[in-house]
């Protein structure tokens, strides 16, 4: 249920609310918006009706049900886009916000090097990844945390900010010591103890749909790190399953602007991922845009041929600051900034 409080209610208010949805046995989650503010109470659908009872407040206009299952990462429940801060940056504004850099970070010069190229091409936020998840137990695994130190020491340079992947609940503390957005790999998407775990940390998640997750799934699990008290999530449609062959997966751009409609949350999207060939990433990254993402994660490295890991979607930096401005000419197309 929401509790849509009027126009200018008190702080005094909102709280005493609060305290009355919790005696209830609900969580009291507030978001406040431009005009007014709204709670939404989380909990058991079973005698959720007794929470109409807060109509005979003064300060309240109305209590409505959720509709959708995902509650507090729907539209119902906030209007208004979220915007996502990130050590000065916002996902979910005007700016569409580019994060680029290696699949896996292999090494202090590999990393210094692509975060200051990607830096001069416009990227924002510098990705890569230190814990690495793999299909084959024998394939490359990460750097862990010297690969994390490597990430730390590119941002102190740099001052890009940092995303990279966490995997387990007792890895969340270190990972979170170094980076500015924990990311939610496509396998762990319904990690519930997981995204539980990334929730208490109160940083920036980037979470991503999984390979045969529907959008209803991907949401609900966004809901786990909403309802655990942390609005910081970013959504990133990185590519599904299907019959077809000739990429690595099928990019579902239409995933943007359904999401978009449901959810008030921010939606990257990953074309590395979604084809799997540096050549087809800048095509999906222009259609990306064009589909109303609010940002893009790009695979960066400076010898794609020599990488430990996803060397054929990765673009050399030369092809990734050409590809930069005819991002940013689609961007300024749609009045938007890169």
């Amino acid at each position: 249920m929401i509790i849509v409080l009027k126009a200018g209610s008190s702080d005094a208010e909102v709280e005493d609310v609060c305290r009355r949805i919790e005696r209830m046995g609900y969580q009291a989650h507030t978001i406040r918006g431009e005009l007014r503010t709204v709670i939404g109470a989380v909990g058991d659908d079973r005698g959720k009706e007794r929470l109409k009872s807060l109509e005979s407040l003064e300060c309240v206009e109305t209590v409505q049900p959720i509709l959708q299952p995902f509650k507090l990462a729907s539209r119902e429940v906030r209007a208004e886009p979220t915007v996502v801060p990130v050590n000065g940056e916002r996902i979910g504004g005007k700016a569409i916000v580019v994060m680029a850099g290696p699949c896996s970070v292999e090494s202090r010069e590999q990393v210094l090097d692509v975060a200051h190229k990607v830096k001069a091409a416009g990227a924002r936020i510098l990705r890569g990844g230190a814990f690495k998840p793999r299909t084959s137990p024998y394939a490359f695994q990460g750097l862990e945390e010297e690969g994390l130190k490597y990430l730390a020491e590119a941002k102190r340079e740099t001052g890009l900010p940092v995303v990279t992947e966490v995997m387990e609940p007792e890895k969340v503390d270190l990972v979170a010591q170094y980076a500015d957005i924990l990311q939610i790999g496509a396998r762990n998407v319904q990690n519930f103890s997981l995204l539980r775990r990334v929730a208490e940390t109160k940083k920036p998640v980037l979470l991503k749909r999984g390979m045969a997750t529907s959008i209803q799934e991907w949401l609900l699990s966004a809901e786990y790190v909403l309802s655990g008290g942390n609005p910081h999530v970013i959504l990133c449609e990185r590519g599904i399953r299907t019959f077809e062959t000739s990429t690595r997966y099928t990019l579902d751009l239409s995933a943007v602007p359904v999401v978009k409609k449901l959810s008030h949350l921010p939606v990257v999207v990953d074309p590395s991922h979604g084809t799997g060939h540096w050549e087809y990433v800048e095509a999906m990254a222009m259609a990306g845009v064009a589909a109303g993402a609010d940002g893009l994660i790009i695979e960066v490295h400076p010898k794609p041929e020599e990488a430990l890991s996803d060397g054929p979607q990765s673009l050399k930096p030369d092809r990734f600051a050409a590809m930069m401005q005819r991002v940013r000419r689609v961007a300024q197309a749609l009045d938007r900034d890169l």
